[in-house]
């Protein structure tokens, strides 16, 4: 078994190496306010909405009732020949979004680690991205269909970026060092996304004193969103360098074909890691629990506990701030226990909050913010740190695409904690038993961790093994 040595200039303490870090974690400041602002918060409403309104003027012009008090199924609006309701929109768009990330995104950490470029392609997926979301700004009246585009647009370069960011951690961070890292960049990351939606919400709550009707306040939102993130972005591409050479000498056109290619060999030897794998499969399975109760939780207090809109929008933003908290205190538990284990802990106490979020009574809103409290402590360090150790495992050179199999690996798999929470919900009539049912992904997590060898895994990749793991 191979040990990095921890002395300061190996750890990578150097200024430079420390400047590195540092402007690498305010990528993850820059881009948190796309799912958080956007996704989460306004764009869902917004587009809805936009939606409704054009297909009331479809059935005005047709000179039937209008839907604004009828059936759901009554307000109709139409995508290639295929009807649906408009409130549907915002659910199919995000399955067309996740399904073209799937085949997107793997391909472009080939392409990443065949060119070895990583600063010139995280800048160029920031910087259109952040440009797709300031254009929703233009979304009105009844376009929601270029909403729709802009969306699937900024998402995919969303998740590109993500790849590649993901991607520099190795490089910038060695293994001692890279659990601290990357659960600062992560707590860095809820900070600013919580910094940039209490602002957007003031000028929402504030439109009327500023003159700005409701619409147009959520619009200037999506624009002052694309501005963070490209203005943001502008600090980590100034910091961070290119560390490796490239794979090959393809140019233009040829680094794509080049990049499948490097994509079927990645595939091939995938099977050569399979703790590796086992790990990624793990993860896979806790992370779905950990994204549907943070994608259900505001249904939950909605419909179960009967809260209004404020307390749900006060949740996320103490969701936002207290994960910066806890991924603080992931990166110390990392440092003093291991990613594994501090893992295991963070997992015991999800399964915890969830429990208690079944017996908390209906209408009482501080006990719904304690709730969010106790969200916020484990929701962004669980996924630092299981970034921060699968990085350990990924061969040396290869490490875009493997975080690609991660990004894809996540959202293919996001599906099933939602369709467990739906069906249980249907099946018994109570979100209560729906919320608690959610437990089995933890549970499930927790176990085979226990079986997957962390240090085996490190070794067989061809990385040195930190002392901590």
């Amino acid at each position: 078994m191979s040990v990095v040595d921890s002395s300061p200039e190996s750890a990578g303490t150097t200024p430079d190496r420390l400047r590195e870090q540092r402007g690498w974690c305010w990528y993850d400041w820059a881009n948190s306010v796309f799912p958080t602002s956007v996704a989460t918060v306004f764009l869902s409403g917004y587009l809805t909405a936009v939606a409704k309104e054009d297909a009331r003027a479809d059935i005005a012009r047709n000179g039937a009732d209008a839907c604004a008090d009828g059936p759901l199924t009554r307000c109709d609006i139409s995508l290639f020949g295929a009807h649906f309701p408009a409130g549907s929109l915002w659910g199919y768009l995000l399955s067309i979004a996740t399904v073209v990330q799937v085949l997107v995104l793997p391909v472009m950490g080939a392409i990443a680690d065949r060119t070895q470029n990583k600063k010139r392609m995280l800048g160029g997926f920031a910087f259109v991205g952040a440009a797709a979301t300031m254009a929703l700004g233009l979304v009105s009246g009844a376009d929601w269909g270029l909403g729709v585009a802009l969306f699937i647009l900024g998402n995919i370069c969303f998740g590109s970026s993500i790849v590649v960011y993901y991607a520099f951690l190795p490089e910038i961070a060695t293994p001692d060092e890279r659990d601290a890292v990357s659960a600062r960049g992560w707590a860095f990351g809820y900070l600013g996304g919580g910094v940039a939606l209490a602002l957007q919400l003031a000028l929402f709550i504030g439109h009327d004193a500023i003159g700005l009707s409701e619409g147009a306040s959520v619009r200037v939102a999506f624009v002052l969103s694309g501005l963070w993130w490209a203005g943001f972005t502008l600090i980590p591409l100034a910091r961070l360098k290119q560390h490796q050479t490239p794979h090959g000498r393809e140019e233009g056109v040829g680094v794509f074909a080049a990049g499948f290619k490097e994509l079927g060999q990645t595939f091939r030897s995938a099977r050569m890691f399979p703790l590796t794998l086992a790990f990624l499969f793990t993860y896979l399975i806790y992370t779905d629990g950990i994204s549907t109760v943070a994608n259900v939780s505001a249904q939950y207090g909605r419909d179960e506990l009967k809260l209004d809109e404020t307390v749900l929008i006060s949740t996320i933003l103490i969701v936002q701030f207290v994960a910066f908290l806890g991924g603080v205190l992931h990166g110390w538990g990392a440092k003093k226990w291991g990613a594994k284990r501090t893992i295991q802990v963070s997992l015991v106490v999800w399964i915890f909050v969830i429990g208690a979020a079944f017996f908390v009574q209906a209408g009482q809103q501080f006990q719904f913010y304690g709730l969010a409290a106790g969200i916020g402590i484990v929701l962004g360090g669980t996924n630092a740190l299981s970034r921060s150790l699968f990085s350990q495992m990924v061969p040396p050179g290869r490490e875009a695409q493997y975080f690609s199999l991660y990004e894809v690996g996540e959202r293919s798999t996001s599906w099933l904690g939602p369709l467990v929470f739906a069906g249980v919900g249907q099946a018994t009539g109570s979100f209560r038993l729906a919320i608690i049912s959610l437990v089995v992904f933890f549970v499930v997590g927790f176990v085979l961790l226990i079986f997957v060898p962390v240090r085996r895994a490190i070794e067989a990749s061809g990385n040195p093994v930190p002392v901590k793991v």
